[in-house]
């Protein structure tokens, strides 16, 4: 059943004052579905020296799709591996991956007050999607009361397992930094005794919620990146059990031009397995991930 928020007596005349930027929201609450997945790569040849590409990129309430696409071709974000995708439909969601010719699964977070669509982050990949599942994040908004999710992936790259999570943290007007900071432990409690190597990628809504990634031992690809929304940089990748292909920081970036798409700024990173990272499928990964050409 769908939940929704109750508002306090402080909150409702707050509200009456801003009109539908209260409004509250519908959640989903159903922890298995609404779910969407799509099947759209060809899978590339074992190049098992190939860096792997990440890209994260909020498409602001997955309006303009067309042009989301045409970002993402672009010459830095083209033939990504993985794409996180934040704000999105489920219809936005797939004509992305059709587009880019990835696979895909989404679990929208609840339906957003104003545009009545499904609202929530996907992952997109190249490489076989073989588990997925809908985390739910601590700290109801106070204003809107939506629930924030992550949505999660186990993704084969090349044989080996990849636990990729696409993020959307609580703004800044519903939550504080100590409330995003429980969010972003909650995503890294889930990865458990996972040991492959970790993605963790998305617009967090804060650029000092990096410090509680990067204190857990996570690197922060995107630390010294310039503001990806207005002045501020807010998205952001980190990654577990991998590292940037080089040491200079010329291995991740912001792309400036996103002829209109959103308010946000696409961030990529490349990467490759760090020295004695171990990559862990499991045989059911293995006999459901097809074989490469």
């Amino acid at each position: 059943m769908a939940a929704r928020f109750r508002l306090t007596p402080i909150l409702l005349v707050l509200c009456l004052a801003l009109g539908s930027a209260c409004t509250p929201t519908v959640n989903l609450a159903d922890p298995s579905r609404p779910r969407f997945l799509g099947s759209y790569a060809s899978y590339p040849g074992d190049t098992s020296a190939a860096p792997i590409r990440i890209v994260a990129f909020n498409v602001k309430l997955g309006r303009r799709i067309d042009r989301a696409i045409e970002v993402l071709e672009s010459d830095s974000l083209r033939g990504a591996d993985i794409v996180t995708l934040e704000e999105m439909t489920d219809v936005g969601a797939d004509r992305i991956a059709r587009g880019l010719h990835m696979n895909y699964v989404y679990y929208p977070s609840f339906i957003h007050p104003t545009d009545h669509t499904y609202f929530g982050p996907a992952v997109l990949s190249r490489w076989p999607i073989v588990r997925s599942w809908k985390l739910f994040l601590p700290h109801r908004s106070r204003t809107r009361g939506q629930i924030r999710t992550a949505t999660a992936a186990d993704v084969v790259i090349r044989g080996d397992t990849t636990r990729v999570y696409a993020v959307h943290l609580e703004t800044p007007s519903g939550a504080s930094d100590a409330a995003r900071a429980d969010q972003a432990r909650t995503i890294m409690a889930d990865v458990g005794d996972f040991e492959g190597p970790v993605v963790i990628a998305g617009d967090f809504n804060s650029y000092g919620v990096g410090l509680v990634f990067a204190h857990a031992g996570y690197r922060w690809l995107t630390k010294y990146l310039e503001h990806t929304i207005s002045f501020f940089a807010w998205d952001h990748i980190f990654v577990r059990g991998l590292e940037p292909v080089r040491a200079d920081y010329s291995s991740a970036g912001v792309v400036r031009n996103v002829r209109g798409a959103s308010d946000h700024h696409p961030v990529w990173a490349v990467v490759v397995p760090a020295p004695n990272a171990s990559g862990t499928v499991t045989t059911e990964a293995k006999a459901r991930a097809p074989k490469s050409p």
